[in-house]
C-alpha cells in the first residue's frame, strides 16, 4: 500500500531448505508395487498450547519444557493464536472490536516473551522425528523434553519454515515442545504489521499463527514435492508434467529407496541411492514417462470462465520394500501470462484467455485467528461481488486460504508488505528500520518457504515482491533466486507501485490512489488513479457500514459525535494521521447530499454516497478495458473487507453486513451489464461472459425526482462481444430540457424475448463535480464544486410492499423469496429499496447472499428477489423483512 500513511486438502511434505544441492537423477524405471509398511509415516498438527508471560514463570526452561510440568494458571489456546488471541478467548479483556475497548488492553504485557507449551505422544521411537513449522512472530527459542533444539537467531521470521530433526530428543509416552516467542515489532522485524488499515493490537501479532507439526517416518524422508505443468497455449490440448521430490536420507548409513507416485491414473517410479545424510532431487520427466504428458486435460480456470479442476500427486518412498516417507500435493494445469501492453500496463491472461483483473484487497481477522467457514464466507461474497482475484499485501493466510481459492476459482495475489522492515531499506523516510545482515538470509528463507507453499496452488498469479517501493538489486536477487529454485511458475512483479527492479523490470502496476473520497467522475478520467493501466489498490476511501454495525463497534456518544462533528477524530478509521478524521468525506456528503439531520440520516446518505462511488470504480474500468488507446487491465478495491470494525475500506464490514459500497460493486460486476458514463454520457453494455452476445436492447430514460419523464431513448438490435468486450448503446445528449437540478437516469437492458437483463439507476446533477488535479497529492484529488444531488431529499416518500416466503433445504440452508411492488399513488420511484433478511429480534441473518438488492422501482413495478443462508444463523427464529430505502418508509414483515 502507498501509505503514511469437499474440499481437497495439501500438505506439503516440507519445505525445501535453502543449503541442499539440486542433482538431477537418471535411469527411468517402470512404477513398483506398493511397499509393505512397519511404521505408517504420520503428519499430526499440535492440537494446541499452554500459553504464559515469561514474566510470570520463574521455572527455567528445562523445566517449563519437559512433559509432567504443571503449567497452573497458564492460558489454554488452540494450535494458531497469538499471544492476545488466546488472551481474548480466555475472557481477560471486553470485546475490542466495541469502542475503544482495545486501548485499555496494557501493551507493556507484550514487551516480554510468552511461553507456548504442548504436548504430543510418541509410541515408537524407532521412526524419526521432526518438528515442522513456520508462522513464528517475530522469533522463538524452541525446546524438546527439556533441551534446547533451537534458538531466536534460527527461527526468525513469521514466513521462515523450519524442519527441526528431534530424533534423539524424544521418547516413549509424552513429549513436550516449548516456544519461548519473541515479542514483534513490524518495524524491526521481518513479519507481519497492520500498517494504517486498522488501530493495530497491543501484541503486535506476537504468537504461532501456523499449524506446528510433528512429522515421522522412515529413514529417508521426502520433501518438497511438487509438480511443474506446461500447458500447450492456446489450443489447450496437452499438458506436460514434471514431478519433482527431494529425497533425504537421514540415516547413517548408505541406502536404496523407491520413489514412486501416481497421478490419477498415471505411475511412475524409480531407485535412487543415497550416501549418509545425502539429499538429492528425485525427477520424473514426460521425456522418461511419456503418460507424464497428457492430452486433453482437465485446466484449471476462474470462476466463470470454466470449471476448477484440481489434481493429486502422491508419492512414496520405501527402503527394502518398508515404506519410509510419503508427499501428497494438490495442483492445478493452467497457464498464467502477464506481459506489459504498449502503454507499460500489465495485462495478465489465464490459459491464453486475456482477463481485467476485477479484485480487492484482502485482510485476515485482526487477532490473525484463523477461521475456515469466516474465510469461506468472505470467498463467496468475493464471487457474488463479481470478483476475480484477491490482493493480500503480507499477511498471507495459511494453506487453507488458497485451498478454498482453488476451490472457487478466486485468483490470488500474495505479496510482501509496505510500511515496515520488509521495505525498510528502500523506501526513504517511512516506516521500518534498515536491514542489518542478519535481515538478507530471514528474507530468502521467507521467499523460498512462501514460494514453495503456494506454487502448486493455480489461484496464485503472481508474487509481488515489492509493495509500494520495489527491492534494491541485493535483495531482489535473493527473492528471485529463492523463486527459481522453487520452480516458480507465474509472472514475478517488482512493486505494486509503478516501480521497477533490475531482474524483474517495470512492474505495469500504479499506486497513484486514491484512498480517499473523490467524486464518480473521477474513476472515468484516464489519469492518476483513474480507469488506465492496473491499479493496484484504490478506492475512494471511507465505507460507512450499516447503521445494524455502527450501533455494535461504536458507543451511543460515538454514534452522535460522527455525524455531528466530522473534524473529530475516528477511532475506528485508522491510525494514521492522514486517515484519522472523515473529514473530507462528509464535506463531500454534506456538498452533493445536504448536511445530515441525524445519525440515521447521515447513514442513508452514506449508503446512497458508497453505492455510486463503488459502481463507477469499477464500471470505469470495465469500459476501458478493450480501449485502443491507454487501456485499463486491472483494479484492485482498496479494500475488499477489514480485519475489524472499520468506518474505511470496505466492501464489507466485519460482520459481513452488506451497504450501499457491495450493491453498487456488485451492480458493476454483473454478468451482462448496461452502465451510464459519467465523463460522455454514453450508455455501454459490457459483456463479462466468454460467449458473445447479441438481438439485445438497451434504454435509457431520464425523470425529474418527483418522476416527470423527461427524455427517452432506445437502441435494438444491440450485439456485444464476449469477455469483457463492450459497445456503446446510445448517447444522452448534453442538455435535456426541464431536468430538475438533480434528477434521475434509468437504464434497462433486455434479451432478444424481452426478458430484462440488466436495470440500472443512476441520480445526477446537471451541476458537475469539479476537481482541481493541480493539487493532487498521494490519497486524493481535491473537488472544487460539488453535484448538486439534494434534490433527492425532496422525492416523494414511495410506498413498497413486500410479500416473503421461505423454503428450508437440506443441506443445512434455506431461502427466502421476497416479491417487492411499488404500490400506492405519486410518481416518484422508490430509490434504494434494501430488504435486510433480520430475525424476530431486529437482529441481520448474516451471512447472507441476496440474488439482488437495492433496487429501485416505478409505480407499478415488481421484482422478485432470493436470500439463501444458514438456516441455524436464525437461531431458532423465524426469518423477517426489514425494508427501506432512501424514499421508502422502513417496515418489517414475515419472510
Amino acid at each position: 500500500m502507498f501509505h503514511r500513511r469437499p474440499l481437497v486438502r495439501r500438505r506439503t511434505a516440507a519445505a525445501a531448505a535453502l543449503t541442499l544441492t539440486l542433482a538431477l537423477l537418471s535411469g527411468a524405471q517402470e512404477a513398483t508395487p506398493a511397499p509393505r509398511a512397519a511404521v505408517v509415516p504420520t503428519t499430526t498438527a499440535l492440537s494446541g498450547y499452554a500459553i504464559q508471560s515469561t514474566a510470570r514463570v520463574a521455572d527455567s526452561a528445562a523445566a517449563v519444557s519437559s512433559p509432567g510440568y504443571p503449567a497452573a494458571g497458564w492460558y489454554r489456546t488452540g494450535p494458531r493464536s497469538t499471544v492476545l488471541a488466546a488472551l481474548l478467548a480466555a475472557g481477560t479483556y471486553a470485546d475490542p472490536f466495541y469502542s475503544t475497548n482495545q486501548k485499555k488492553i496494557p501493551a507493556a504485557d507484550f514487551t516480554v516473551p510468552w511461553w507456548y507449551r504442548s504436548d504430543f505422544t510418541v509410541a515408537d521411537t524407532s521412526a524419526r522425528t521432526y518438528l515442522d513449522f513456520s508462522g513464528v512472530v517475530s522469533a522463538a527459542d524452541v525446546f524438546v523434553n527439556g533441551r534446547q533444539v533451537a534458538d531466536r537467531s534460527a527461527v526468525a521470521g513469521a514466513y521462515t519454515r523450519h524442519e527441526l530433526d528431534i530424533t534423539s530428543a524424544v521418547k516413549s509416552g509424552t513429549n513436550t515442545v516449548a516456544f519461548r516467542v519473541q515479542p514483534n515489532d513490524p518495524r524491526k522485524h521481518l513479519t507481519m504489521g497492520w500498517i494504517d488499515w486498522l488501530q493495530p493490537p497491543p501484541d503486535e501479532n506476537m504468537g504461532i499463527v501456523r499449524d506446528v507439526l510433528v512429522r515421522r517416518g522412515g529413514p529417508v524422508a521426502l520433501r518438497d514435492a511438487h509438480v511443474v505443468t506446461s500447458l500447450a497455449v492456446p489450443s489447450l490440448a496437452t499438458a506436460d508434467l514434471t514431478v519433482k521430490a527431494q529425497a533425504r536420507n537421514d540415516s547413517a548409513d548408505t541406502v536404496t529407496a523407491t520413489v514412486s507416485g501416481t497421478i490419477g491414473a498415471v505411475s511412475f517410479g524409480q531407485d535412487v541411492t543415497l550416501a549418509p545424510h545425502e539429499t538429492r532431487t528425485v525427477t520424473f520427466s514426460p521425456a522418461a514417462y511419456p503418460r507424464l504428458r497428457l492430452t486433453e486435460p482437465r485446466v484449471w480456470w476462474p470462476a466463470g470462465m470454466g470449471e476448477q479442476a484440481l489434481h493429486t500427486l502422491d508419492l512414496s518412498a520405501s527402503v527394502s520394500g518398508v515404506l519410509s516417507d510419503t508427499a501428497h500435493e494438490s495442483f492445478g494445469i493452467r497457464d498464467v501470462k502477464a506481459p506489459l501492453d504498449a502503454d507499460g500496463a500489465r495485462q495478465y491472461s489465464v490459459n491464453g484467455r486475456p482477463l481485467l483483473i476485477k479484485g480487492g484487497g484482502w485482510s485476515p481477522d485482526e487477532y490473525l485467528r484463523w477461521d475456515r467457514t469466516y474465510a469461506e464466507d468472505r470467498l463467496r461474497y468475493a464471487l457474488d461481488l463479481g470478483l476475480n482475484t484477491l490482493r493480500l499485501e503480507g499477511h498471507i493466510e495459511p494453506d487453507e486460504f488458497f485451498d478454498l481459492a482453488d476451490r472457487y476459482g478466486i485468483l490470488t495475489l500474495p505479496g510482501w508488505e509496505c510500511c515496515d522492515k520488509w521495505e525498510g531499506q528502500v523506501n526513504g523516510g517511512e516506516a521500518g528500520e534498515k536491514w542489518t545482515a542478519a535481515d538478507y538470509p530471514v528474507a530468502k528463507a521467507s521467499m523460498a518457504a512462501e514460494a514453495a507453499r503456494l506454487r502448486g496452488h493455480p489461484s496464485v498469479i503472481s508474487f509481488l515482491i515489492g509493495s509500494d517501493f520495489a527491492p534494491d538489486a541485493t535483495i531482489e536477487k535473493a527473492y528471485v533466486d529463492a523463486l527459481r529454485a522453487a520452480d516458480w511458475p507465474t509472472p514475478v512483479v517488482a512493486a505494486a507501485s509503478d516501480n521497477s527492479a533490475p531482474i524483474t523490470g517495470r512492474s505495469g502496476m500504479k499506486m497513484s490512489g486514491p484512498y480517499d473520497w473523490v467524486p464518480p467522475t473521477y474513476w472515468y478520467n484516464k489519469r492518476e488513479g483513474g480507469a488506465t493501466g492496473f491499479n493496484s489498490e484504490t478506492s475512494a476511501g471511507p465505507d460507512v457500514p450499516t447503521l445494524d454495525t455502527l450501533r455494535r463497534m461504536m458507543s451511543p456518544a460515538e454514534l452522535d459525535t460522527l455525524w455531528r462533528n466530522p473534524s473529530a477524530k475516528q477511532y475506528h478509521r485508522s491510525p494514521s494521521s492522514v486517515f484519522a478524521t472523515l473529514g473530507i468525506y462528509d464535506a463531500a456528503l454534506t456538498g452533493r447530499y445536504g448536511a445530515p439531520t441525524g445519525l440515521d440520516d447521515y447513514v442513508r446518505k452514506a449508503q446512497l454516497a458508497q453505492y455510486e462511488n463503488a459502481r463507477a470504480q469499477f464500471e470505469a474500468y470495465a469500459r476501458n478495458a478493450k480501449d485502443a488507446a491507454k487501456p485499463s487491465t486491472g483494479v484492485v478495491y482498496w479494500m475488499f473487507n477489514s480485519g475489524w470494525t472499520s468506518l474505511h475500506w470496505q466492501l464489507v464490514d466485519r460482520y459481513l453486513d452488506q451497504g450501499g459500497a457491495y450493491f453498487g460493486a456488485r451492480k458493476a460486476n454483473e454478468p451482462l451489464h448496461v452502465q451510464y458514463s459519467y465523463d460522455d454520457r454514453t450508455i455501454a453494455v459490457v459483456n463479462n461472459r466468454h460467449a458473445p452476445v447479441s438481438g439485445l436492447t438497451a434504454r435509457v430514460t431520464l425523470f425529474t425526482t418527483d418522476g416527470k419523464q423527461k427524455y427517452d431513448r432506445t437502441a435494438t438490435g444491440v450485439a456485444v462481444g464476449g469477455d469483457g468486450a463492450r459497445t456503446t448503446a446510445l448517447t444522452v445528449p448534453a442538455k435535456v430540457d426541464g431536468l430538475s437540478t438533480t434528477y434521475l437516469a434509468r437504464l434497462l437492458l433486455t434479451d432478444a424475448t424481452g426478458r430484462e437483463v440488466s436495470r440500472n439507476v443512476y441520480w445526477l446533477s446537471t451541476k458537475a463535480d469539479v476537481l482541481d488535479y493541480a493539487k493532487t497529492d498521494w490519497y486524493h484529488t481535491p473537488t472544487t464544486a460539488y453535484a448538486d444531488l439534494k434534490g433527492l431529499s425532496t422525492m416523494a416518500k414511495a410506498v413498497v410492499t413486500a410479500t416473503g416466503a421461505t423454503t428450508a433445504h437440506d443441506d443445512g440452508t434455506s431461502t427466502t423469496t421476497v416479491t417487492l411492488t411499488r404500490t400506492g399513488t405519486g410518481a416518484a420511484p422508490a430509490l434504494l429499496t434494501d430488504v435486510h433478511l433480520v430475525d424476530a429480534g431486529g437482529a441481520p441473518v448474516l451471512p447472507v447472499r441476496w440474488s439482488d438488492n437495492q433496487v429501485s422501482l416505478w409505480p407499478g413495478e415488481m421484482t422478485t428477489l432470493t436470500a439463501t443462508y444458514r438456516t441455524a444463523d436464525l437461531h431458532g427464529s423465524a426469518p423477517w423483512l426489514r425494508v427501506s430505502g432512501w424514499n421508502t418508509p422502513t417496515a418489517t414483515v414475515r419472510g
